[in-house]
């Protein structure tokens, strides 16, 4: 960095930080118009407070997105980071969580204000507390799931409300991997749809990295679980986290097989994360008065009609963990149940994936193809 003419490069305490980033009102999305005899401008330079008598800003690494779109919409850049306000966090990120979510904001599926940083989960170390803030201090271990969204970044601006401290006895890795994940868990078996003993469930995505979670966490609460994979080896994941009755749907009919495993009773509860390829075998899987908890869409939005719920007094809902964990209250009780589920041992996570920060893109083609299992990682690459 060069500093200002005439004025020597200040202390960190002199820094300032601005936040710009927004999420805009999900049904009110609309595209960033495109230039027609340019369409990919080279990446802009980094956008830099204005240089003045007082300070020079401090730059890290992040991944922005300018241009909703593929994977070359991923791009490796210096951004500004300062000093928190009051009620905020610095955290140098020392493990970033992937998660499907994050595709969604890049393609527009969910609407952000361009450009950003993507990503809502990690771990890190605080570096720096904003003035007359307590209950934090330089060098805690924090984690956080949700908003604000930025976390493939190095080191990003955080309110102090929205982390938790991660226990001394879960690695960083191991929370950064569980924390978006877990608390989604919790959300579903605990608040959406109260799973107990007696209950059959059908998790659609077994091995993925909700759904490996999800089955651990039905099973142990003495729920016979049903889950769907595409190969031989996720069958084999999906079998080790509690998975009673494994369904290839790459070769079984999906809606076959489950009125067969439950004698034409029907689950009382679909875990679908897929959409749009899934709805209609869901609806088909389920018992009278069973629920379809629809929580994800990496196939698309299924065509869903109110008039497909008449036949068996069912029930749809969309929850989104966010909702549920919007009070301080809620969100260190889902965080402490599911730290607490780490250490006995109820919940194992797997890290199969881990690329550095800077190669975002890549982790995001292999979770695209499916090619993924478990929970993938980013890694600051300093």
């Amino acid at each position: 960095m060069t500093p200002c003419s005439h004025h020597p490069t200040p202390p960190l305490s002199s820094f300032s930080f601005s936040r710009t980033e927004t999420t805009a009102d999900p049904l009110s999305l609309t595209p960033r118009p495109r230039s027609t005899f340019n369409p990919r401008p080279p990446p802009p330079p980094p956008t830099r407070l204005s240089c003045s008598t007082a300070h020079t800003p401090e730059m890290v690494k992040a991944i922005r997105v300018h241009e909703l779109g593929g994977l070359e919409a991923m791009r490796w850049e210096e951004v500004e980071v300062g000093e928190p306000k009051d009620g905020e966090i610095r955290v140098k990120n020392t493990a970033v969580g992937v998660n499907f979510i994050d595709v969604y904001f890049r393609k527009g599926v969910y609407p952000a204000t361009l450009p950003f940083t993507p990503g809502m989960e990690a771990v890190g170390v605080v570096t720096a507390v904003g003035p007359g803030l307590t209950g934090r201090k330089v060098g805690d271990v924090v984690a956080y799931a949700g908003k604000p969204m930025g976390s493939y970044a190095e080191e990003q601006i955080l309110p102090a409300n929205v982390v938790v401290p991660v226990p001394p006895s879960i690695d960083h890795r191991t929370a950064a991997a569980i924390m978006l994940k877990g608390m989604t868990v919790h959300v579903l078996v605990r608040r959406v749809f109260k799973v107990e003993s007696g209950h059959t469930v059908l998790v659609h995505a077994a091995a993925g990295g909700v759904g490996s979670l999800l089955c651990q966490w039905a099973n142990a609460l003495g729920a016979t679980v049903i889950g769907t994979v595409s190969s031989e080896e996720k069958a084999a994941h999906a079998t080790q986290d509690g998975c009673h009755h494994v369904i290839m749907y790459t070769k079984e009919d999906v809606a076959a097989r489950v009125k067969e495993i439950t004698d034409g009773k029907g689950v009382n509860v679909v875990y679908d994360s897929v959409g749009k390829d899934t709805y209609r075998a869901s609806l088909e899987s389920l018992a009278p008065h069973g629920y379809l908890v629809s929580f994800g869409q990496s196939s698309g939005s299924p065509d869903i009609s109110i008039g497909d719920l008449a036949p068996k007094s069912l029930f749809l809902t969309r929850p989104s963990m966010m909702h549920y964990t919007g009070t301080r209250d809620e969100l260190l009780q889902s965080a402490g149940e599911v730290f607490s589920n780490v250490a006995n041992g109820v919940l194992r996570i797997r890290v199969n994936h881990t690329y550095p920060l800077s190669e975002a893109a890549r982790a995001h083609a292999d979770l695209e193809a499916r090619k993924t299992s478990g929970s993938i990682l980013l890694i600051p690459d300093n």
